[in-house]
């Protein structure tokens, strides 16, 4: 028998999700701290988060696992389930290779009052920058003796696996939703074939917007959540009530993970979260189909992803990327980042969901 969500259904969906997430990430925590898997920063803002630890992702699975367990008879929520489940595997695989080091690099300081050139860099006093090129690693040992650079940390620099590769399974979420035969329109238009590609690139890149937003306290978190549940509210405007449980499964998730990741972070949700995040959001926009506000509640991470590709085409310069570690960097605090972009997203959209309300309904 087909499973209605109503209201009380609902509330029972995000009341589920919420407590399954807290109790998993609980657990999962004290798995990954005995296993000594935690985060080691590249970015020297960010060196006193080395120890804390990270993949708590996998809590999000033990979350959608138990949620797909009881409400097996609605199709939207198994479908939407399922693409998270994909990228969440995807996300850990990704995860575990990154737990082979590829090469310990050094951090080094310029501590005396002039430039100090090395490499293809200029330190100016008092900055640090990591020996990554072999023309820096052969000049840095001489100028550690000569007292003008001073070694302040170690960082292991994981695997990564080539681009190609991590491409290709970040389509498979994708190509999955499509599969379903779930999604052939898209606002208000037709699709036909072309769905195909459209929502493999939809879910590519909501993947990659989210997992790049994913480097402060809460950040990735706090976004999924506003946008979730402003998209909720957007579905039930319109009388879209079905297609609201999995923006509701995504909010509850977020909120139970938060209850551990803000700030001061006590485990970080790794590619797995992210990933899972991801691709939930974007199957969750795709078949309630809602692209347009969809595309306005993560304009956030769309921009941010936007900056990045600029700063990698040499069209901007970014000292660090992506953009919030360059505030970061610039001296501007962790929390009035994190919480400037939240109020960013519900800004944006209030905005779309008032428009909506006085303009279209």
């Amino acid at each position: 028998m087909y499973l209605v969500m109503n209201e009380t259904n609902m509330m029972i969906l995000v009341m589920i999700t919420f407590v399954a997430t807290v109790i998993s990430t609980f657990f999962i925590r004290k798995v990954l701290i005995d296993a000594a898997i935690a985060d080691s920063p590249i970015v020297s803002e960010h060196r006193h988060k080395a120890g804390t630890p990270t993949m708590g992702g996998i809590a999000f699975l033990f979350a959608i696992l138990f949620v797909m367990s009881l409400f097996y008879n609605n199709k939207t929520i198994l479908i939407a389930s399922f693409i998270m489940m994909t990228g969440g595997v995807m996300g850990l695989l990704d995860d575990l290779l990154g737990l082979k080091v590829k090469e310990y690099q050094k951090v080094v300081k310029n501590v005396i009052n002039e430039v100090v050139p090395i490499g293809i860099l200029n330190l100016g006093p008092g900055e640090e920058a990591r020996i990554t090129t072999k023309k820096a690693k052969e000049q840095l040992e001489p100028l550690l003796a000569s007292g003008k650079l001073e070694q302040v940390a170690e960082i292991s620099i994981k695997y990564e696996p080539h681009e190609s590769v991590k491409i290709i399974a970040q389509l498979l979420p994708g190509l999955f939703l499509v599969l379903t035969s779930t999604v052939w329109s898209l606002g208000g238009f037709s699709l036909g074939l072309l769905a195909i590609p459209i929502v493999i690139i939809a879910v590519l890149g909501c993947i990659n917007a989210v997992n790049l937003i994913d480097g402060m306290d809460g950040l990735a978190a706090g976004i999924i959540a506003i946008a979730s549940f402003c998209c909720g509210i957007f579905c039930f405007i319109n009388g879209n009530n079905e297609a609201i449980a999995p923006f509701a499964i995504l909010f509850a998730m977020c909120i139970g993970f938060l209850v551990f990741n803000h700030y001061p972070a006590k485990i970080f949700m790794g590619d797995t979260g992210s990933f899972i995040l991801g691709a939930g959001f974007a199957a969750a926009v795709l078949i309630a189909d809602i692209p347009y506000f969809g595309l306005l509640a993560l304009a956030v991470p769309i921009g941010s992803t936007i900056i990045s590709l600029m700063h990698r085409a040499h069209i901007i310069t970014l000292p660090v990327e992506p953009l919030h570690h360059a505030l970061n960097y610039r001296g501007i605090s962790e929390l009035k980042i994190v919480y400037s972009y939240w109020l960013l997203t519900a800004i944006a959209c209030i905005i779309g969901l008032l428009v909506d309300y006085f303009i279209f309904l």
